[in-house]
């Protein structure tokens, strides 16, 4: 019974150590992300203390932009102006919205980038990112370096449903086909995107496509599938998605699946797969037309 108990007791606290590791590795992340918010807080509050308590005392302040002239630039800063500025009350509020954090640590340093808008009270100054090196030390995780980027064009004004967005692409690029509109359907695919349709010999480059089916986008529809469903899968840094999709098309129902990836453009295909559903009853049926009677003497 005590070996038992023993046995018991050293496995419960096996169990314990990797739960408290996982939490530990999970809480590095949460702790990186949560010296960013305390810092936009101390922003929004006109704290300078809430500020200098996330901040790492040789913490460094950069931008990078581009001058009227068209050069670009990177410009320090001083960290104490800085807390200075927007660490005093303000008759409207500093607020400086996160829209994402994509982190990235190792050891004792971590590197953040952040999408944001910047508000004066109700009315926005500038968008742009964030990148900051957080290091892990006595005190805690600090921010030891913030370079930012600036501009007006193309912010973002709330948060977005990606989900919702890579839906409203993926529908796009088949309306494109469905109206013969050539620019979008190959501008939504990577140049090195590749497309495998449904028989054997279709396997082509994004302009090796572009090149075969002039054909089709030179009438008024090239062909036109309608989604049943969809589903998207997606990495922890919401740059590649992958997904499953169902289609209506001439041929029936179809199985398309492909992979999106994140670029300074956009959202890119980059690969693309379509293949005919065959019910499992119509089988047997289906290998008597589509088997080369070569092999079918062979079986």
């Amino acid at each position: 019974m005590k070996k038992s108990i023993l046995v018991s007791s050293i496995f419960f606290l096996f169990i314990s150590l990797v739960s408290a590791q996982e939490k530990t590795t999970l809480s590095a992340e949460q702790s990186v992300i949560q010296s960013i918010k305390t810092l936009f807080d101390g922003m929004r509050a006109g704290d300078s203390t809430m500020l200098r308590s996330v901040l790492h005392p040789n913490a460094h302040l950069q931008s990078s932009f581009t001058n009227k002239e068209g050069i670009p630039v990177l410009r320090g800063g001083s960290i104490d102006r800085w807390v200075q500025s927007v660490g005093t009350p303000h008759e409207e509020i500093y607020d400086e919205k996160i829209w994402s954090y994509k982190v990235r640590i190792d050891d004792n340093l971590a590197s953040v980038w952040t999408e944001y808008t910047f508000y004066v009270g109700e009315k926005m100054s500038h968008c742009g990112v964030n990148a900051f090196h957080v290091v892990n030390t006595a005190d805690g995780w600090k921010i030891s370096h913030i370079t930012d980027t600036r501009r007006k064009e193309n912010c973002i004004t709330e948060t977005p449903d990606l989900q919702a967005s890579l839906n409203t692409f993926m529908n796009n690029w088949h309306k494109a086909a469905a109206t013969a509109d050539e620019a979008i359907f190959f501008g939504s695919m990577a140049a090195d995107g590749i497309y495998i349709g449904t028989d054997a010999t279709e396997k082509w480059e994004r302009d090796e496509m572009k090149e075969w089916s002039k054909k089709y986008f030179d009438r008024d529809s090239a062909w036109d599938f309608e989604t049943i469903d969809r589903t998207f899968y997606l990495s922890d840094d919401e740059e590649t998605a992958w997904f499953e999709e169902s289609l209506d098309t001439w041929m029936g129902v179809c199985r398309g699946s492909g992979v999106l990836a994140l670029t300074k453009d956009g959202w890119k295909i980059k690969h693309y797969h379509l293949a005919v559903a065959v019910p499992n009853d119509n089988v047997d049926a289906y290998l008597k037309i589509a088997t080369p009677s070569s092999k079918m003497k062979k079986e």
